[in-house]
């Protein structure tokens, strides 16, 4: 992908936020736990490397990724702490994972039994977590007959695994009826029942189990959304007061065309927007190629503190916004953060498009620039 270095728009990764609401998170944990930050799908679109090492510097214990290809750029970058691959791997990745000692989810036997063949040729051992499916119906074991075998046969190769870790996923923890999530809760108990020796790691809590959730314990917490300051509910459920963690991500551009269209004029492929009136048009270098999608139509940015809206359709390149009054070219445009002492938020963007804020920074494409600052 080709980045973007020769027009003005950018995001910007503020570091020290990260590393600030690590520490809020460190404070609001149980003692003895592990904190893994979770870097994956290029650390929630803020930047794989950059946000793993501040991390790093912050005292995490570890590191989660979903891809194999995420947990070996980290460590090609000198980091040499624990990666949970989060995701089910390929078993013919076997030896190449255990190569750059990685630990990876597993999910069923099969997986077991075919790499154990090809570990024991290596004479490679492989860390493991496995998985337990207590309601999310991703991945993992749901029965304890299932979970018994395996963990059966990783105690009978002790030289080819490392059963490091077990854990499952609440889909329901940063919601405020936690019915379901009493039930997923039980039934991870339930499969517990036939663990007689608990591993390295017993971990159930994202961020929003680690919030609200803190009875379901565990050895690890996997630190996701909150590290980057975005509330894991959303709107639905406020962040406890000694939560303060702080947004890590903002979005800028600019005025690159200023132009008076009248009454009658159309703007945009479609003709889905036609003036009123006599009226100011901006034009902003970024479009649905750079992740702010068509739907983002009719949403509202900031230039000069002043809420400008994108009127008729957003292109792959550019969009167009209404201006209460003539500026000049070069004015910042705001998507996300602060202009003016006004403020957008991802959660705003995601209020507006029907979606989280997890999608909103995650699709802001690579060919926008991050630039850090600690």
């Amino acid at each position: 992908m080709i980045i973007g270095r020769h027009r003005n728009t950018y995001a910007t990764i503020d570091l020290s936020a990260i590393q600030h609401n690590i520490n809020v998170e460190r404070q609001h944990m149980n003692d003895g736990q592990a904190l893994f930050a979770v870097v994956k799908a290029d650390a929630y679109g803020h930047g794989l490397v950059p946000v793993a090492i501040a991390a790093q510097e912050a005292g995490v214990d570890g590191f989660c990724v979903a891809l194999i290809d995420e947990a070996v750029a980290l460590r090609e970058v000198g980091i040499t702490k624990p990666i949970l691959i989060l995701g089910i791997t390929p078993v013919q990745q076997a030896t190449y994972m255990a190569k750059y000692n990685l630990s990876t989810a597993v999910g069923d036997l099969q997986f077991l039994k075919e790499a154990q063949v090809q570990l024991e040729k290596s004479h490679l051992k492989l860390r493991v977590h496995l998985a337990l499916d207590t309601g999310m119906g991703r991945i993992g074991f749901r029965n304890q007959k299932d979970l018994s075998e395996a963990i059966e046969f990783l105690e009978k190769y002790p030289n080819e695994f490392d059963y490091e870790g077990i854990f499952t996923h609440f889909s329901t923890a940063d919601s405020s009826d936690d019915t379901y999530f009493e039930m997923q809760l039980n039934k991870f108990q339930n499969l517990m029942e036939v663990v007689k020796k608990r591993p390295k790691y017993v971990h159930v809590a994202n961020s929003a189990a680690s919030i609200w959730h803190k009875k379901c314990g565990g050895d690890l917490v996997r630190l996701g959304i909150g590290m980057y300051g975005l509330n894991p509910s959303g709107k639905e459920v406020d962040l406890p007061e000694d939560m303060q963690i702080k947004p890590a991500f903002s979005l800028s551009s600019e005025l690159v065309a200023v132009k008076k269209v009248h009454a009658g004029d159309s703007i945009s492929y479609g003709t889905t927007y036609t003036a009123e009136k006599d009226e100011w048009i901006g034009t902003v270098p970024m479009g649905y190629a750079d992740g702010w999608l068509r739907r983002m139509q009719g949403s509202k940015v900031l230039v000069e503190g002043h809420e400008c809206e994108i009127v008729g359709r957003i292109c792959m390149d550019q969009f167009m916004i209404r201006l209460p009054y003539k500026m000049d070219i070069g004015k910042e445009v705001t998507l996300i953060g602060e202009n003016n002492g006004k403020i957008k938020t991802a959660q705003d963007a995601a209020d507006f498009a029907g979606t989280i804020h997890y999608e909103i920074v995650c699709s802001i494409a690579q060919r926008v620039p991050r630039f850090y600052k600690k």
